[in-house]
């Protein structure tokens, strides 16, 4: 009996380690297959291809850097990349369509003033809070917890916020080599911008005083409508629900939205009125709405004034102007303060990387996101290559060298306020300002911070209108159209469909506040 017991014993530890030895080579398997850390630090993983979507122009220096970063993936992640590129112009149609379609798509470039709301309601993005536990510990720790709140759509996280600050940047681009030969003093106030645009008009013929832009797609930078991002009494803040547009907007930190069909702001038609004089008499470009690449007429050197995005002068901005026109010189001026509690933000970004639900490669794509969040790789492809591309300036500065031809785009698809070096051309106030915005502490804290909008319940009603607005927006803020007859068409048509949109906003909203 004593044997027969023995025996049996036997036999079941046998059973045990053999099932033990069978868990553990299918936990083995399993982690090579879908790209886990383990696997990592073990056997290497199978290649694998993702095609990521990028806004802008391929800069020529691309494949280099691409062969760099597959060389330093290839015993790790072992990533190979497909960078596809789509014009700023066509992107919002372009993408729309590789989404809808279901083509295979790793990352993918969006934003709240895109369309990607609408792509979140429509199912197309994967939630990332389990392939961030995962496989992104570290493009979790180089962004603050402030931040990931703070871009939550529906409650999730939905894409890897990027931005190098709390608050975007706004800045005129001013040819300074214009200003001096006048005899015209620092740039201060926005009345003494005004000045020097007219001085430009009366001395100089072959120069245009004014550019801003006129794309659909970039009606934030429409030239009234941009007033609005240095304007403080009151803020008038873009809503979640139509991104770049002020025609419904937040104001006084009160939760409530505001809708200038329902009551026009005597600032904002002031805006518009200006435009319109600035435009009629011959200072802002006359072909503003067709304009699709606003920073190459500025750079070839015969534009006076432009209104950008973020701090500071752009390396590739003043390179290119330098060759074009010798002298030319451009500084950055923005009115935007350096006061502790003035300025109101939801510590939301502008810009987004989704992973697709059509991927067929999610814990890679993470892993490679994850990747770009070591200091080496993200100056690798948010910079190029060191010694050719850009110099690294101690551990928080670079400069960019003359004969650079990569880009700057970190904003596009690996951008974190902790890696993000600043560029060591701009000049002190821009540094100031970059700092400044990067310390929440120094910001007020919106009662919406947190809050993301739902488009679904009026979704036809937003898809609607914006195609309206589109048709006058633009025109209307940059002075192209007569003020009154062009905000009386827009209301007509748009009037009932964006009632719909700010009921529906205020709700949600409403619902927001009381939890």
């Amino acid at each position: 009996m004593k044997k027969s017991i023995a025996a049996v014993l036997m036999m079941l530890l046998l059973v045990q380690i053999a099932l033990g030895c069978s868990s553990s080579s299918n936990n083995e398997s399993d982690a090579e297959q879908t790209g886990s850390p383990a696997a990592v630090e073990g056997a290497k993983l199978d290649p694998v291809t993702l095609k990521i979507i990028i806004p802008g122009d391929r800069p020529a220096d691309m494949d280099l850097v691409i062969a760099e970063a597959e060389k330093r993936m290839a015993d790790t992640i072992n990533v190979k990349l497909d960078i596809v590129f789509i014009p700023w112009s066509d992107l919002a149609s372009k993408t729309q369509v590789m989404l809808a379609s279901g083509e295979n798509v790793d990352l993918i470039f969006d934003a709240p003033w895109l369309h990607m709301e609408q792509m979140i309601a429509a199912g197309y993005y994967e939630p990332l809070e389990e392939l961030l536990e995962k496989y992104g510990q570290d493009a979790v720790a180089v962004r603050s917890q402030q931040m990931f709140d703070a871009n939550k759509f529906q409650g999730k996280v939905y894409a890897l916020p990027l931005g190098n600050s709390h608050l975007n940047g706004r800045t005129y681009l001013v040819r300074k080599d214009l200003r001096e030969k006048y005899g015209v003093p620092e740039i201060k106030t926005y009345e003494e911008l005004i000045d020097f645009a007219y001085k430009i008009k009366q001395n100089e013929k072959n120069i245009i005083p004014i550019l801003a832009k006129g794309l659909p797609g970039q009606k934030d930078q429409a030239w009234g409508a941009y007033r609005s991002f240095m304007t403080f009494s009151p803020e008038i803040l873009r809503s979640d629900a139509l991104g770049q547009s002020i025609i419904l907007h937040y104001k006084n930190n009160d939760g409530k939205v505001y809708n200038l069909f329902d009551e026009m702001d005597p600032m904002v038609w002031s805006w518009i009125e200006e435009a319109r004089k600035l435009y009629t008499e011959g200072l802002i470009h006359p072909d503003v709405l067709a304009i699709k690449d606003a920073d190459t007429i500025f750079e070839a050197g015969n534009i006076a004034i432009y209104a950008t995005n973020d701090f500071g002068v752009p390396t590739k901005i003043s390179t290119a102007i330098s060759q074009n026109t010798p002298g030319a010189e451009v500084e950055a001026v923005t009115f935007m303060p350096l006061e502790k509690g003035k300025v109101t933000t939801n510590f939301k970004q502008a810009n987004f990387q989704a992973i697709p639900k059509v991927s067929k490669n999610k814990e890679r794509a993470m892993m490679f996101l994850n990747w770009t969040a070591k200091k080496e790789n993200y100056d690798l492809l948010a910079y190029g290559i060191e010694g050719r591309n850009y110099e690294a300036i101690g551990d928080d500065q670079y400069k960019s060298l003359p004969d650079s031809k990569y880009g700057f785009f970190p904003y596009a698809w690996v951008w974190n306020p902790t890696l993000d070096r600043l560029n060591a051309g701009f000049d002190p106030v821009s540094i100031e300002h970059y700092k400044f915005n990067a310390n929440a502490d120094n910001l007020i804290a919106s009662v919406l911070t947190g809050f993301s909008f739902d488009p679904e319940p009026v979704a036809n009603e937003v898809s609607l209108y914006n195609a309206i607005e589109d048709k006058y927006y633009s025109a209307l803020f940059n002075g192209v159209m007569d003020p009154t007859e062009t905000w009386n068409e827009l209301k007509s048509e748009g009037e009932g469909y964006l009632k719909k949109i700010q009921t529906e906003l205020q709700k949600q909203i409403d619902e927001f506040l009381k939890k």
